[in-house]
C-alpha cells in the first residue's frame, strides 16, 4: 500500500510502499478514504523537540480519518465489513483505575494512533474495533468524517461547562477554535468572541457565528469586552491556542467565578498570576482528546439535529487535496491562515 512514512528520527516524510497492516482478533482493517492534517502531524513532520520526546520511529503518522471497514477480526461484534467509520485515536489499556471506572479518556497508558503506533496517512489502517465509530447518518461525507477527531476536541472543550446564556471567549481561531464557535452557538451561548491574528481565520469565525472576531494584534480584549457590553467579563473561556499571552489576557478578562477549559498545548511553561486565579475564584480545567465515547454520541446527535451546525462544521474544511499532493497540503496547513486541510486517499 502507499503510505506517508517517517523512516527514522529526522525531519520529513516520504510517500512509499509499505506492507498492509494485519488485524488481530479484536481489530478492524479500514480502507482509508480521507485524512485530516493536524498540528500534531506538523510537529512530527518537522521533528521538533516535542516529536523527538514522544514519537518512536519508524512510523506511519495520521490520526484523523474516515474510511470503510474491509476486514474484521473473528472476535469483533459490533463493527462489520462495509461499515463507514471514523476512528477514535486514543487506544486505552482497559484495566487501569480510570478505564475500569468508565473514564477511558483518562487512561494512564494511552497510546495514540499515528503517534506511538502506525496511523492513517496510508491506504489502510488497523485499529481496535472499540475505537471505530460507525456512521449511520448518510449526511456525513468522507471529508466531514475525517475531522470527527478534532470536532470531538471542540465539543469536549466547549461542553465542559454549561453554556446557556453565558458569554464565551475563545482564544485561537484554528480549525478546533472555529468549530467551538459553532458548538457554543448551538449550545445556547449569549455572546461569543474569538481571538487570532489571521484575518482570513477571523472572517471564517464570523461565518461560524462569532459575535466578535478580535485581531489581538490590533485590539486588547478589554476593548472587545466593552464593545460587547460585558460589564463584568466573560463567563466561560475556551483556550485553544497554547499561547502564554492568550491565557494571561483571558484570565484578566474573566468575571469572578469564571470557568476556563484549556485545550491548547503550550510549547513552553506559562507564567500565570495565580493570585488573580485564587482571588477571582476561577476554575481552570485541562482537556485532552474526547470523552470516550460520550463526546462521540454528542457530536453525532448535534450534527443530525442542527443543519446550520452541520454546514458550519463542514465549512471549516477549506482544502481537499489528493493524497499524492500531501506536501502541498502540509505546506498549506503550516501556513495557518485557512481552515482544515484534508487529504483524499482515493486519489493517489
Amino acid at each position: 500500500m502507499k503510505a506517508l512514512f517517517k523512516s527514522g528520527p529526522q525531519p520529513g516524510f516520504e510517500l512509499v510502499d509499505r506492507p498492509e497492516p494485519v488485524p488481530g482478533d479484536r481489530d478492524v482493517k479500514i480502507r482509508v478514504m480521507t485524512t485530516g492534517i493536524c498540528g500534531t502531524d506538523l510537529h512530527i513532520q518537522a521533528w521538533d523537540p516535542w516529536a523527538q520526546a514522544n514519537v518512536p520511529t519508524p512510523l506511519v503518522p495520521g490520526h484523523e480519518f474516515y474510511g470503510e471497514v474491509v476486514e474484521a477480526g473473528h472476535l469483533v461484534q459490533d463493527v462489520k465489513v462495509g461499515d463507514r467509520v471514523s476512528g477514535e485515536g486514543h487506544i486505552v489499556c482497559g484495566t487501569c483505575r480510570n478505564c475500569r471506572a468508565g473514564r477511558r479518556q483518562m487512561c494512564i497508558r494511552t497510546i495514540s494512533v499515528g503517534v506511538q503506533r502506525d496511523g492513517a496517512f496510508a491506504q489502510y489502517v488497523v485499529i481496535p474495533d472499540t475505537n471505530a465509530w460507525v456512521h449511520h447518518d448518510e449526511s456525513i461525507t468522507p471529508e466531514l468524517g475525517a475531522i470527527f477527531d478534532p470536532f470531538g476536541n471542540a465539543v469536549h472543550t466547549a461542553l465542559s461547562f454549561p453554556l446557556v446564556g453565558e458569554d464565551v471567549l475563545i482564544t485561537g481561531a484554528g480549525p478546533i477554535g472555529l468549530m467551538a464557535v459553532a458548538v457554543a452557538r448551538h449550545a445556547g451561548a449569549r455572546k461569543i468572541a474569538i481571538t487570532d491574528v489571521s484575518a482570513s481565520r477571523l472572517e471564517l469565525a464570523k461565518r461560524m457565528g462569532a459575535d466578535m472576531a478580535v485581531d489581538v494584534g490590533r485590539m486588547h480584549l478589554d476593548e472587545a469586552q466593552a464593545r460587547l457590553h460585558l460589564a463584568e467579563g466573560f463567563d466561560i473561556g475556551l483556550e485553544m491556542s497554547g499561547r502564554a499571552s492568550a491565557l494571561r489576557e483571558m484570565i484578566d478578562n474573566m468575571t469572578h467565578g469564571g470557568r476556563i477549559a484549556l485545550l491548547g498545548l503550550p510549547a513552553e511553561e506559562i507564567a500565570v498570576d495565580w493570585g488573580k486565579v485564587v482571588t477571582h475564584m476561577l476554575t481552570l480545567k485541562g482537556i485532552y482528546g474526547r470523552e470516550m465515547f460520550e463526546t462521540w454520541y454528542a457530536m453525532s446527535a448535534m450534527l443530525q439535529s442542527n443543519r446550520q451546525l452541520h454546514e458550519s462544521v463542514s465549512g471549516v474544511i477549506t482544502d481537499v487535496l489528493p493524497a499524492s499532493d500531501w506536501a502541498a497540503g502540509f505546506e498549506t496547513a503550516r501556513e495557518g491562515t485557512g481552515g482544515k486541510v484534508v487529504l483524499d486517499w482515493t486519489r493517489i
